[in-house]
């Protein structure tokens, strides 16, 4: 009996993972694909996405929304103030402004990412790809992880300090994600 339990537990939070994956792909990049909108800051209305994904997830529900954005390592969203839209904090690739605003960054920031792509990074810095951003980390431990996720990692340290001197903008979002439009490559160097 106890490893029916388990195993339960197990199909429910591989479930609420593929949900929240779905979200991440609606409200970052296909919206239309469930019917709903973003209001230009990226906030989708709850009711409406709720009612989205329980066409493909009937037992999609507010309660397992609160829990995937409670218990989201990486704080991926965000509630408006009474809890009627919801957002991706960032890595949108769709034009929203999610009113982040400028901020000072630190003196060094990182990127993680695989080892295939550091001929190109190297030559041509940082850029966002399909993403209105380029995502920094605040720790070389953090972009070593990133990178991981993407095949053996290659971190970044980003002179950030003399980014800003030379006025780029940076912004972190509400999950300490530094955000900037683009890193070109003098102010880039890999760490071994």
């Amino acid at each position: 009996m106890r490893r029916d339990t388990q195993h339960d537990g197990q199909d429910a939070a591989a479930d609420l993972t593929r949900i929240s994956r779905f979200i991440s792909l609606i409200l970052r990049h296909k919206p239309e694909a469930i019917g709903i909108t973003l209001d230009r800051h990226g906030w989708a209305d709850v009711d409406a996405l709720i009612a989205g994904i329980g066409r493909e997830h009937p037992e999609f529900d507010r309660a397992m929304l609160e829990e995937i954005v409670r218990t989201d390592d990486k704080q991926r969203y965000s509630f408006n103030e009474d809890g009627t839209k919801i957002r991706a904090n960032q890595g949108h690739s769709i034009p929203v402004d999610v009113e982040l605003p400028e901020t000072e960054p630190p003196q060094t920031l990182y990127h993680g990412t695989a080892q295939r792509f550091t001929a190109s990074i190297d030559a041509n810095g940082l850029l966002p790809e399909s993403r209105l951003y380029v995502h920094l980390s605040p720790d070389a431990q953090t972009a070593q992880k990133v990178g991981s996720r993407h095949g053996k990692p290659a971190v970044y340290l980003v002179d950030a300090a003399r980014m800003r001197r030379d006025g780029h903008v940076f912004y972190r979002s509400v999950n300490g994600v530094w955000l900037t439009k683009t890193v070109p490559a003098p102010y880039l160097h890999r760490l071994e």
